[in-house]
């Protein structure tokens, strides 16, 4: 279901070690990723310091735009869940300064608690 849950925009995890590899050169010397998650062909990176989200553009998908979203410009988020017929969970965060919200969504196999917990982990402080 990989391929069709990318097609229709849902998210799967991403393998931390390869993508450490990748984005080595976006991180500060002391920055850790926590979680990331690939959409299609873009990811949101949830790392100890801000979140990271890498939008692939153009047919190709060499064009690249990283946007950093340090965690204190988080004003709230909310997380929905999957239900019975909806089969994806939703991510929604409110950034200062935008009124509308940053929203991915996520297959029904995506701990979203987990997503949640280390949004909440990083917003709300440790």
């Amino acid at each position: 279901m990989g391929l069709f849950d990318g097609i229709i925009g849902n998210a799967s995890e991403v393998n931390l070690e390869k993508l450490k590899e990748e984005v080595k050169g976006l991180l500060t010397p002391n920055e850790t990723i926590k979680n990331a998650y690939k959409i299609i062909r873009d990811t949101f990176i949830f790392t100890d310091k801000r979140l990271i989200l890498i939008d692939k553009q153009g047919v190709t998908g060499k064009k690249t735009q990283y946007h950093s979203i340090p965690y204190k410009s988080i004003l709230h988020f909310s997380v929905e869940t999957a239900g019975t017929f909806d089969l994806d969970a939703e991510l929604k965060i409110w950034v200062s300064g935008n009124e509308l919200p940053i929203q991915k969504s996520f297959n029904k196999s995506t701990n979203i608690y987990k997503i949640q917990s280390v949004l909440a982990e990083h917003v709300l402080g440790k």
